[in-house]
């Protein structure tokens, strides 16, 4: 029998250094995309799915993530003070679970694969999702949970590029398809230009079994020299079935300039309150060039 996914990873320790200055005094999962942190965007998407219990992996400079997440005394009473109830009720719509977070440190910039080993007390023995903060995805994790139920065993969201990127990204080889997953009979981390398994790249998502962390505790460092979360899943992949899941929608990776632009454009243009004005000013602004 499968065990429920109630648990989410999101590793949080890196550093942001593609958004200097803007992330020396702030962590790069508070910058906002329109008026929500990413961090908050991702943890929505999370709990919409189902997950009930967050594991943050943070690192130094990293205390206003968990002051996020936790009640402001001062901010609330002065809102409801001034009559600001809406404001109120969306801070409060917001409030985790007691209970329901986690925060343990990555000490170390070691990687993916040893920031999900740092959260290995609060995983304990079962399945687990993986969030990647800097992915932005609107029901990615819906649309995971549900190939989990159907398949069972790990799950890694994945999406389609032009051949000629692959070599940025984490690459997975397709097996037996399902519809809208297939078994993967491998993966490479970013593969040298032409030798890519397939066009498929690993988009930031994923569900695993807890054996993954035993291998964790024993991985070598890999690229770059960090444990790759990836070369962990290869040896995890020669035991158990992998699936990929095709991704039915758009992913922004908010760690790149140009990801986070398109980010706050297409998340504002959604917005039923800026939509519109939005959409005119970017149209006036566009026709001015």
């Amino acid at each position: 029998m499968k065990q429920r996914i109630r648990k989410a990873v999101l590793p949080v320790a890196g550093l942001g250094t593609r958004f200097l200055p803007a992330t020396k005094a702030m962590p790069k999962e508070m910058l906002t995309v329109v008026d929500r942190p990413v961090v908050q965007h991702v943890v929505d998407e999370a709990r919409a799915a189902g997950i009930e219990h967050f594991i943050f992996v943070t690192g130094r400079n990293k205390a206003v993530i968990e002051d996020h997440f936790d009640i402001s005394y001062e901010l609330q009473h002065t809102l409801r003070e001034r009559g600001k109830i809406k404001e109120y009720e969306a801070l409060m719509r917001d409030l985790p679970n007691a209970g329901s977070t986690s925060f343990t440190r990555q000490q170390e910039p070691l990687g993916l694969g040893h920031a999900i080993w740092c959260a290995r007390e609060w995983i304990g023995n079962e399945p687990f999702a993986v969030l990647l903060p800097d992915m932005l995805s609107k029901d990615s994790m819906t649309q995971m949970l549900e190939a989990y139920d159907k398949h069972g065993g790990n799950i890694i969201a994945v999406e389609e590029v032009a051949p000629d990127h692959t070599s940025q990204y984490g690459v997975v080889a397709v097996g037996a398809e399902h519809g809208k997953t297939f078994e993967i009979t491998g993966m490479v981390e970013k593969p040298a230009p032409g030798t890519a398994p397939s066009n498929y790249i690993i988009s930031g998502r994923y569900i695993l079994q807890p054996e993954i962390l035993d291998i964790l505790s024993r991985q070598e460092k890999g690229a770059g020299g960090e444990i790759q979360l990836t070369d962990a899943m290869k040896k995890l992949c020669e035991q158990q079935e992998f699936y990929g899941m095709i991704y039915d929608g758009i992913t922004y990776d908010t760690g790149s300039k140009l990801g986070y632009l398109l980010a706050n454009i297409a998340y504002g243009l959604e917005r039923e309150d800026i939509g519109p004005d939005l959409r005119k000013d970017l149209q006036a602004l566009l026709n001015k060039k």
